[in-house]
């Protein structure tokens, strides 16, 4: 990079720590910002997976013949609540667009330029910093209860092959239950991922990316920040009644992010997946892999010794109380799904997903400047690509050519960027 930067990185979520790990390993001189502290919000909370399999956009060709049924039905897999609807209708519109075929098709394309650089560098910074005790290399059963349903996701099973992944197709439900004992017997049809990877714990993971990231004399400061103003001799970050300035700034604030970039002048099209789960207590379920019931929009995986199920997508923004039947929808359907689940003395859970209608995350500089670089947007994907989209802001920061074309993730995609 040359000359030492003084960069200040807002937000502690898993892309915020991991983009500051990356720079302070690269003898940057790094402030970590954040509001309420480290993995505090949808970082600590989610399914603990590293998806790399996961190339699909939710704007897929067709998806809005299935979308009205879903849409304001509050237990559904992708819902909004009716008093969010007109909120949230130009997002639909953009999201509606992105549903096209040659979009969808370049989203996919980029998604998985991005997975593809975010699985190895997964496993740079794994071996580097002597990780791999807190990661489970256990697998995905993806399950179906038809074959028409089997059938019908083998397009996209193919798309996730050509990705890279490497998948078993399973036909009867005795090779399930070879995988995963005590599935209901309606299930006969799944897809196997061998290469699918989650974490001990998605908290305990970037609390120790934190640690190394302190460890490597970073900073991390508890504080909220309410304005970023560019000045002709750095940038002005304004939090708790202290105006500090940096060479550059990164803003990885996730579904937060939409005051700071008012703050900037760029507009965009940012809303909210709020996904919700239920963590159950050690002994619940003998669970040997991570299971998906891409049907019904959820997942059940390991968390420490407990287990989470959770999933489904809400379009609700950050202002409306949660609504918890969400979570126990989801509860009552994977006991169904999984007969001897113990369901008793769980912790229910909501959290904030940073979403944008084509699925692709923004990683980009917010200026013409260039020492101002956007890193939010990632979905239900920060965890997975949270390295990957580290090692592209490193490179920015530092005026190198990036690994895989940026151009995808750019802010300018969405037209009329600036105000």
């Amino acid at each position: 990079m040359g000359c030492r930067l003084k960069i200040g990185v807002i937000g502690a979520g898993v892309i915020g720590v991991s983009v500051a790990l990356v720079l302070t390993r690269e003898n940057q001189d790094v402030t970590l910002i954040d509001r309420s502290g480290v993995a505090s919000g949808a970082s600590g909370g989610n399914a603990g997976a590293f998806a790399f399999s996961d190339v699909i956009p939710l704007a897929t060709p067709g998806v809005l013949r299935k979308a009205p049924r879903w849409f304001f039905d509050p237990r559904g897999p992708l819902s909004i609540p009716p008093r969010y609807a007109l909120r949230i209708a130009p997002w639909l519109v953009r999201f509606w667009r992105a549903s096209s075929r040659d979009r969808y098709e370049a989203a996919v394309n980029a998604q998985t330029s991005l997975m593809d650089l975010s699985r190895t560098a997964l496993e740079r910074l794994v071996t580097g910093l002597d990780l791999e005790g807190q990661l489970r290399r256990e697998g995905q059963l993806q399950l179906y209860q038809s074959e028409k349903a089997f059938k019908a996701a083998l397009p996209g099973i193919e798309q996730q092959r050509r990705a890279g992944m490497h998948i078993d197709l399973l036909t009867s439900a005795g090779a399930l239950a070879d995988i995963q004992p005590g599935l209901a017997v309606s299930f006969n049809h799944g897809a196997y991922i061998r290469d699918w990877i989650n974490v001990y714990d998605p908290r305990v993971w970037v609390e120790r990316l934190a640690e190394a990231f302190v460890e490597a004399q970073g900073r991390i400061v508890i504080a909220n920040v309410s304005a970023v103003e560019q000045e002709p001799e750095g940038i002005a970050v304004r939090y708790d009644g202290a105006d500090v300035s940096f060479d550059r700034v990164v803003i990885a604030t996730g579904a937060h992010s939409g005051a700071l970039l008012s703050s900037l002048g760029v507009r965009v099209p940012l809303d909210t997946e709020r996904g919700y789960n239920t963590t159950l207590p050690p002994g619940a379920f003998d669970l040997r892999t991570h299971v998906t019931f891409p049907d019904h929009g959820f997942v059940v995986s390991r968390i420490r010794d407990g287990l989470r199920v959770g999933g489904a997508v809400e379009l609700g923004g950050l202002d409306l109380p949660a609504n918890m039947q969400r979570a126990e929808a989801l509860l009552d359907r994977a006991a169904h799904f999984l007969p001897g689940l113990k369901t008793s003395g769980g912790t229910q859970w909501m959290g904030f997903r940073p979403s944008l209608p084509d699925s692709l995350p923004v990683i980009d500089f917010a200026t013409d400047d260039k020492r101002i670089v956007l890193a939010f947007g990632h979905g239900h994907l920060g965890l997975t690509q949270s390295v990957g989209t580290a090692e592209l802001v490193a490179d920015m920061m530092a005026g190198r050519q990036p690994s895989i074309n940026p151009a995808p993730f750019g802010v300018s995609r969405f037209g009329g960027v600036f105000s």
